[in-house]
């Protein structure tokens, strides 16, 4: 019975991989971007703001997301999801202007992702022990990152044959229609299941994955203030050089193809949410994150040095692994700490910071680049604040009952 039901855990885990797979292609959009700059003539800060608010979206919409999963379960979400990808992709085919781009790429769009994103995490983690969060979690979100390996290229290949608009409806027709098709494949543990190999819990311990937290009580913690700012810190930078990699690859390397970084990082961003996720079940995840921000703020502190393909390849490959790790990490740290029990919706609320950095990252980066015609302030920005994100993780420490007001 024990091993039937290892199984079915690893089994969901493979289709909750399915479903992020097919609902990132959004982390393709700097090709898009590329396409609607040349031909509807945008600026590189417009061609950002349909993927901006998309980010956000993703991100915010994990709270209802969440809610809702804790209450109807991963299959359901998921098909809501996937219908949201499909209607917004359509409509987003149709559009001319920024305003429409925006209300229906990085608003409905941006929803039809996030709340499957939002599924597929505690779907998969709840039937494993602690010991196994971090690479299970890595093992599920690093769908989401490798998507843009395919995408990005598929897209580029697609718009170079019907155009950047016919792209769009094709995709969401596609990639949406494969996020309700493999969301039903997803499951819960029974009411009352143990993973084998959990630790037995103990009489008075703090809240390391034994306190179950309501979301109401997780926000009044100090800790969860200060994963949400190491989390929105850590993801500017990563945010930021996916939003814009073709651009940058022009800007610094005159390279018109840079949609083969696009792939190319998201290969990294998905290895890099499994190597942190391994990473931080075997030394821990505050040691991990902190390794993480450090390497990408030198890697941001260099990024402007990186004019060839060599060496942007190089400084991709950083961000990615460094990013993605902190997306495997972040999850697996919020069900430590805050419990199992309302999973969907307090990493929903984690992951908000993911949002804001999802605005700031590739917005900001935009009218730095616009107004200097470098991203090098871009740069030095990320890093100063992914060192401030190192240092907050130093005092990090699992909350405990008492300190709850």
């Amino acid at each position: 019975m024990e091993q039937t039901v290892k199984n079915i855990g690893w089994r969901v885990t493979v289709f909750a991989i399915l479903v992020n797979l097919a609902s990132g292609f959004i982390y393709a959009w700097s090709v898009w971007a590329a396409a609607l700059i040349k031909e509807l003539h945008f600026t590189k800060t417009e061609a950002m703001l349909p993927y901006t608010v998309g980010l956000f979206m993703l991100a915010v919409m994990m709270v209802p997301g969440g809610k809702l999963f804790d209450k109807y379960g991963p299959r359901v979400v998921a098909t809501a999801g996937g219908i949201l990808i499909i209607v917004g992709m359509i409509m987003t085919s149709m559009q001319t202007t920024i305003v429409g781009l925006v209300a229906w790429f990085g608003i409905v769009v941006g929803t039809g992702a996030g709340i499957p994103y939002g599924v597929t995490i505690p779907s998969s983690v709840q039937w494993f022990p602690p010991a196994k969060r971090g690479l299970v979690a890595g093992l599920v979100v690093a769908g989401l990152g490798l998507a843009a390996s395919y995408a990005a290229p598929l897209a580029q290949t697609i718009i170079n044959a019907v155009g950047v608009k016919q792209t769009f409806m094709i995709y969401g027709i596609v990639f949406g229609a494969l996020v309700i098709l493999f969301g039903q494949f997803l499951a819960l543990p029974p009411k009352g299941y143990i993973p084998p190999g959990t630790p037995e819990p103990v009489a008075g311990a703090g809240a390391s994955g034994k306190k179950e937290f309501a979301p109401s009580e997780m926000t009044r913690t100090p800790q969860f203030w200060a994963i949400w700012f190491m989390y929105c810190f850590g993801a500017i930078a990563g945010l930021m050089v996916i939003g814009h990699i073709a651009i940058i690859a022009n800007v610094q390397a005159h390279i018109a193809w840079g949609f083969a970084l696009v792939a190319i990082l998201a290969v990294f961003n998905s290895g890099g949410r499994v190597i942190g996720g391994f990473l931080s079940d075997r030394i821990g995840r505050n040691k991990t994150l902190a390794i993480m921000f450090c390497i990408q703020a030198v890697n941001m502190l260099i990024f402007r040095n990186y004019t060839s393909m060599t060496s942007l390849t190089i400084g991709v490959c950083v961000t990615g692994i460094a990013y993605g790790a902190l997306l495997a990490i972040f999850p697996a740290l919020t069900y430590d700490y805050f419990g199992m029990k309302n999973s969907g919706m307090n990493y929903g609320l984690v992951f908000t910071a993911f949002g804001i950095a999802g605005v700031i990252g590739p917005l900001a980066a935009g009218k730095i680049v616009d107004a200097t015609g470098t991203y090098n302030y871009a740069y030095i920005a990320a890093a100063v604040i992914l060192v401030v994100a190192a240092v907050l993780v130093k005092f990090l420490k699992a909350p405990t009952t008492e300190r709850l007001g």
